[in-house]
């Protein structure tokens, strides 16, 4: 993709009354993308109309520069990351009231514009790019990930619903930082579910974390009073 279309940097997420980002990066670039989403989501997102187009198709690419953004939008994602043209491919998603999902690239400052050919290019692939995008999320929620959330709730029923999703992605391999800006929250506010459901769990690191969810091994459970040497 990087040859057919040079660009510094994408992501892929989601809009509407759950917003969530799924895959983001950069390259031959710092990343800034996760800071991107989190200015978003600080107030553009709820009057941001660049991916909606009136008697538009379900599924289209769109395309658009910094000069053509709304000015607070433009002003905390674009300028203040060095971000001049993005193209999308945008699918409408009715049955999650209305949200969009949508797979973003965007030419950096450092970069020339995106040429006519380019970008109709990038339009011939946007259905296949599009379908691809999805059966990669797809692929990367597991069932594995249903049965962490399962263990969880049996090792403690008491988790809040905020508190479950920061231990999950914590079993992800995601930074406090990754989070807050995946769920849209603050750091403090992460690290406030973090310590609460560690609270709860009766652990104080993300190691122990990990050992709570390996799966047994056939060892007899402790019983109250039971000896240490049943676990020899």
């Amino acid at each position: 993709m990087s040859a057919a279309l040079p660009v510094g940097s994408f992501s892929v997420y989601r809009t509407g009354p759950e917003p969530a980002i799924f895959l983001s990066g950069s390259r031959g670039m710092p990343d800034t993308t996760r800071d991107c989403w989190r200015a978003y989501l600080s107030g553009p997102i709820r009057s941001d109309r660049t991916l909606r187009e009136a008697s538009a198709p379900q599924l289209r690419v769109c395309h658009i520069t910094a000069r053509e953004v709304p000015p607070e939008h433009r002003a905390k994602v674009y300028d203040a990351h060095g971000v001049m043209e993005r193209v999308s491919v945008v699918e409408e998603e009715p049955a999650r009231d209305d949200a969009l999902f949508a797979v973003n690239f965007y030419r950096h400052v450092h970069q020339r514009a995106l040429s006519d050919a380019q970008l109709a290019d990038f339009g011939a692939v946007g259905r296949l790019l599009m379908a691809l995008t999805r059966k990669h999320i797809a692929l990367a929620r597991t069932p594995a990930a249903d049965e962490l959330r399962s263990r969880l709730l049996g090792v403690c029923p008491a988790l809040t619903a905020q508190e479950l999703q920061v231990c999950l992605r914590l079993l992800r391999g995601m930074t406090q930082e990754g989070i807050a800006a995946d769920m849209g929250l603050a750091v403090p506010t992460v690290k406030t579910y973090r310590n609460r459901a560690f609270g709860r769990l009766g652990i104080h690191f993300r190691s122990e974390l990990f050992a709570l969810m390996l799966p047994e091994r056939g060892l007899p459970e402790r019983r109250p009073g039971a000896q240490k040497s049943e676990f020899v």
